[in-house]
This record gives structure tokens, sequence and C-alpha cells, in this order.
């Protein structure tokens, strides 16, 4: 959490807008919002949100309902292009604008405080503030032989989206329900030899008979029991009274099953399509929970892709209202250090200098001559904000831990120490409440730099606990704002207004860490002045309050 004075930005309440983030370091990012299937609903409602600058993730599984077709038809702009080719344009769309993808399969979704908590198949978790599930459906077709493999193909299932290509030839409808005796009428369309097969329904009457055959549709009762085939393609329909019906292709509607099992112990309420249990959503997808939306196949087995495509935009938007709308709230109200902190670095603006802290430069190289050669050295940086002095710490051969509240900021020292080589086993980062934060191993060097916060954080505690982590022969170092700034020719003490609830001096923070002295040695106890520049303003004086302690080797750990 490393600040500067003269940031008037901190007085004000925008910083208190909410990026929800845990603290307890169970999970490596957090998300504003995780979409779950990467069909045409999916990637268009992450694409919405990825616009709106939402923190966006995709989970997928890589196996989208409509695979099994070579191409998508009636998509405006993507006529005839392959579901694979629309999801890699996808992709590469919502990259555009930061959302991620990632494969992987969702076991669980769990409430947690103020969001929810996925588990996936490898047990790892995700949190976000709001999740989108997209997740598709399977369709179960009946057991008849041969229609499963040539599902897509010449098995199919929506005349807009095949009744083109198969124009004008044979036309089988095998009827499961009263959908797919509705799709006899509709099938009639695209071609004038249709038949129906009818024995899988419970009846049809003799209106709708007639009005069949009255376009020429002819009816079969015997029951299908096989399909024929040739080269790879069906040829025939074969019942059970020994007849086989020439078919160039059939349509069918399966009993749709959504992909839902991992929400089934939330009780979300539901309702029935074609003879399955569907979750119910209201106009924008959502369901019964405040912080879960549903859309596409998943809860309408009758959607197609450029439907599916429009619900995912309208979900989309309203997920992004509702925390639009759930931000004003939060920023009504005072934030939690959680909060503010995860706002604090929400911004593409990054908040380190590139410089690393001015106490610890000069700090450090002393303390590395107590070292033998090659021998190892640990430091733990307490509040390391985007780890600029884990880093510069990694870099001097130290094996470095940086801990921070907000997970944004921990997730910029990620890629900080990527960029710069840092290999995992010599910087970590963890995000985590500080005042909870607990480390079973002891370093060598705890620091603290401008751990001071707005809002309220129990610094002296967080201090306390820092000691009890240093190793005996260790040292612990805590930097901090100590006067405002000044003028080069006023006198010390004659600061400008300061952020901060109030600053720090070196005797208050010596007592905050209620030492046992005979276990410890004060090695700097003092307010060391810095120059800084204040943008517009020129040169002023600060002073750093410095103390750093040494526990003594023969301390009991």
């Amino acid at each position: 959490m490393m600040l500067t004075a003269h940031l008037p930005i901190l007085q004000t309440n925008l910083l208190k807008l909410y990026t929800f983030a845990h603290t307890t370091g169970m999970t490596e990012k957090h998300w504003d919002v995780v979409v779950i299937g990467a069909g045409p609903a999916g990637l268009n409602a992450a694409l919405l949100l990825g616009r709106a600058r939402r923190r966006t993730l995709v989970i997928h599984s890589g196996s989208p309902r409509n695979r099994f077709a070579d191409h998508m038809h009636g998509v405006l702009g993507n006529e005839g292009v392959t579901p694979l080719e629309l999801r890699e344009t996808g992709a590469k769309e919502l990259a555009l604008y930061g959302v991620e993808m990632q494969e992987g399969s969702v076991e669980r979704l769990d409430e947690i405080e103020e969001g929810v908590r996925l588990t996936l198949s490898d047990d790892s978790t995700v949190d976000a503030r709001a999740v989108i599930v997209a997740t598709g459906i399977t369709d179960e077709l009946p057991p008849i032989e041969g229609l499963a493999e040539h599902w897509g193909s010449s098995v199919l299932h929506c005349p807009y989206c095949h009744g083109w290509e198969v124009r004008d030839t044979k036309l089988g409808v095998l009827a499961t329900s009263l959908v797919g005796l509705h799709q006899a009428f509709l099938v009639r369309q695209w071609s004038d030899d249709v038949t129906a097969f009818t024995a899988l329904l419970d009846e049809v009457t003799p209106e709708e008979a007639s009005r069949l055959r009255a376009r020429g549709v002819k009816l079969v009762d015997s029951p299908v029991i096989a399909g024929t085939a040739r080269a790879g393609k069906l040829t025939g329909l074969r019942t059970a009274d020994g007849e086989t019906v020439p078919i160039d292709a059939v349509f069918t509607v399966g009993t749709p099953r959504p992909h839902d099992a991992f929400l089934a112990h939330l009780e979300l309420a539901r309702t029935e399509i074609m003879g399955s249990s569907f979750i119910a959503v209201d106009q924008g997808g959502k369901t019964s929970h405040d912080r879960i939306w549903a859309v596409g196949n998943v809860v309408n087995p009758m959607l197609t892709v450029p439907m599916s495509t429009g619900a995912g935009a309208m979900t989309g938007g309203a997920v992004n209202a509702a925390l639009v709308a759930e931000d004003f709230d939060i920023a009504e109200r005072p934030a939690s250090p959680a909060e503010f902190w995860e706002s604090r670095y929400s911004g593409d603006a990054h908040q380190w200098s590139g410089r690393v802290n001015a106490v610890l430069e000069a700090v450090v190289p002393e303390l590395e001559t107590g070292f033998a050669e090659g021998a190892e050295r640990t430091a733990l940086d307490l509040g390391c904000g985007e780890g600029g002095d884990a880093l510069w710490l990694a870099q001097r051969g130290w094996r470095a831990t940086g801990v921070d509240i907000s997970r944004n900021a921990i997730e910029r020292g990620r890629q900080a120490a990527e960029g710069a080589g840092i290999a995992n086993d010599q910087l970590r980062f963890v995000a985590a409440d500080l005042s909870e934060f607990e480390s079973s191993e002891s370093f060598d060097l705890v620091t603290a730099s401008f751990l001071q916060s707005p809002v309220e954080l129990p610094r002296a505690d967080i201090l306390k606990r820092a000691a009890m982590m240093v190793a005996p022969g260790g040292h612990l170092l805590i930097t901090a704002h100590g006067t405002p700034p000044r003028p080069p020719a006023a006198p010390s003490g004659a600061g400008h207004s300061s952020p901060f609830p109030s600053l720090y001096t070196p005797d208050g923070d010596l007592a905050a860490l209620e030492l046992e002295l005979d276990d410890w040695t004060v090695l700097v106890h003092e307010l060391r002045p810095r120059t800084i520049e204040l943008p517009g303003k020129g040169e002023f004086i600060t002073e750093d309050s410095i103390v750093l302690v040494q526990r003594n080797a023969q301390a009991a750990e």
C-alpha cells in the first residue's frame, strides 16, 4: 500500500467504488463476472461485459451443443461459417477488451460473502461478484440405431438452421412430442416429399392428420427401429413392420437435458419446457438468486445461434446494470479496507512509481553484509501493493514474498515478476488481509513500507503480527509518513494538510510493536528527511518515520 501524501484522490468517495475481493488468499484472481460456457450466448454476454470494462472470465468445456454441425446458417454476417470459426473469432474479439478464457469444468457453485465461488474439476476455485450460466444442453435422442451416428449431418433438429441445405429431398420427421409434430408442418416448407413418423406420440388427432395429408405429408405410425445408411449418410428409416422408408435427412427433437447439475444444491426456481426441468429466468436472464444469471439453451432449448447471441447481449447488459447499481450503493456507505484498496488498484494506471522505496534501498545493502556468500535470504513485504519492493528484493537474490489485501495489486505484481523473468520459487505473491495473514515460515527481513490507509486498518495489530514472523537474527523495517510535505525553507512541523487521519512517529511505531526489549535491538529510530516533487508545485521536503529492529539470535521463535 505505497502512497504519496499529495494524492488528493484519496480524499474522495470515488475511491470507494467497489470491486469485490475476498482476502482469504484462496483464489488467484477476482472477477466481476464469470461466464460459464462459450457458446454464442456466453460469448456475446462476455463481449458486452468486456466492453463495459468488467473484469470477465469465460470458463468453457470446449464442447458446445452445435459442435456436430459442419456449418451455421441464418446467422447474419457469419452465414455458413463453422461453429469453431465463430468461437475462434469470438475469442479474439473478447481479448480486445481484456476478457480471458479458460478451459475447464465447473463442479459446484457456492455463495460467499457478497459474491459466488466456483469450484472447478481440478479443485481450483474462482471468485466473482456475479455468474452467467451459459452451459447449454445435451439433446437426448430416441434410442434408435443410427440416429446418434448421423446427428448434425443427416439427423437434424432445426429446419431454420439446416432446411435450405436439404431442400427438395426426401425428408423425414421423427416426432417425439407435440413440438416434434409441429416440425412436420414446418418441414413441409422445404420439401414436398415429407414423411412424419408418429409412433412415439400418444396420439395424432384426426384434425392434425387431415391437415398434414392435405399438403402431401405422409404419416407412418409403425415404430422406427433403425436408420439405414450408405457412405456415411442416412438413406432411410426401417420400421417395425419391416418397411424401409427412403429418407435423405430426418428432423427430430431430442429430449433437452440442461447442463446445470452443479447448481442443484442452490434450489433455484425452475420451470418445465419440452418435458424437462429448466432454470427459470426473467427477461434479462436473472434467476431466483441475486448473483446468478442464465442464458441460452441452458434455459431455453428452442434458441438458435442468432437468438442465443441476442439473449447473451441482453443478459450481459443486465448483469452490468446490476453491478453498476451495486457500485453506487457501496459508494454511499463507508468502505472497508478490502473495498477501498481493491478500488485503489482497479483503474488502468499503475500506482507503483517504478522505483524501490528509498529507505529499503538504503537499508538492505547493509543487512546483506551479515550473510555468508551464497546463503539464502528470505524477505516478507507486507502491504506490498503492486510488488515493486518485493521485486527489487528478488532481483537482489532474496527469496521474497509480497502480501497485499488487493487482488488487483497482487495480480499486477505477478505480471511484473513474470515480465522480469523472476521464478515463482524466488518471488511469490499472496492476496490476504494482513490482520489475518499467517505464515509457517519466519523471515530474515520483514518490511512494511507506508502501511497506512485513509479507511480503518488495524495497523498496530498488523505490525505486532509482523514482528512475530521475524526469524532470530532477522530484521523488521517499518517506514511511514512522518510529516506532511513542506517547502524546503519551512521549518519541520509546518507541513500542509495530509490525506491520512494521522501521521506516524518512530516512538509511536516502536511502542505499537510492544517488543520484549531483551529479545530485540533497536538499530534505527528516527525521522529521515526526503525531497519529493509535487506535480505543478516543485520540490518539497517530507520526513519518513523509520524503525529498524533486529531480533536477537538467541530469541525464542
